[in-house]
This record gives structure tokens, sequence and C-alpha cells, in this order.
């Protein structure tokens, strides 16, 4: 059986979407294809790294990347995680089965640390609901 595509979106890929991205790879990786795009994408925040080291979630490989990247491709869900992204998401050209839009608050405009751990755990609490009816 084939693995479900699942994307994460927000407005710059470079904390929410790509810890969206690890976290889900980190949960069910055996069940999903995790990726991630931002519609104006930055380079990765290194406090949101460090928030996912600090969990024990692999970070390698993870970069940001645009929207455009993923252009026509089909996603079983995609998940979208701020509403600059969503408004963005209704152009896009790509083929989805699911959209979801999980409004979470972006840590890069509180700086801290700890607004990068609230972050990543809302993802999760959020994906662990999601995942229960995703079996």
């Amino acid at each position: 059986m084939a693995k479900k595509r699942v994307l994460f979106l927000c407005n710059a890929n470079s904390a929410r979407s790509l810890m969206g991205e690890a976290l889900l790879r980190h949960l069910a990786g055996a069940r999903f294809e995790a990726y991630s795009a931002g519609s104006e994408p930055d380079a990765p925040q290194a406090m949101a790294l460090a928030a996912l080291q600090k969990q024990g979630i692999a970070t390698e490989g993870l970069a940001s990347k645009s929207l455009d990247d993923f252009a026509g491709e089909d996603f079983d869900a995609v998940i979208v995680l701020c509403d600059k992204a969503q408004q963005t998401c209704r152009d896009w050209q790509g083929r989805t089965g699911e959209r979801l839009f999980w409004n979470i608050r972006d840590p890069r405009l509180i700086g801290r640390a700890d607004a990068y751990e609230q972050a990543l755990q809302e993802i999760r609490r959020r994906l662990m609901l999601w995942l229960e009816i995703n079996k």
C-alpha cells in the first residue's frame, strides 16, 4: 500500500511547516510521506530546529521550499498552518484530497525559544488527533 502524501504550508516555511513535516515523519513516517513549503520561503529558523532536536526529532534534510516547487503534484492532505498561506493556497495548482487549516501562532513574531516549543506542541496535539482518524 502506497504511503499517503501530506504537505504542510505556512508563509515562510522556516518554522511551523518545517516542524509539521519533521514531526509527521517522526510519528508516522512508515505511513506518510511528509513535505513542507511556503508562499514566501525563508531560511529555516535555528530555534525551530532546536525545538525539534530537543524532542528527539530528526532535522537532517529540512530546507525551506516554495509552494511553486509542488505545483501540479497530488497530495492526500494539505495542512495549512497560517492565514497568509491559506489565502495563497486557494490559487495553488496542485491537487489535494483534504485541506485542513490549523492557525498556529507564528513563533518568529515572538522570537523566544519557548514560543517555538509551544508551536511544536500545538502542532503535535493536532497531528495526533488527525493521525487517530487517518489510521
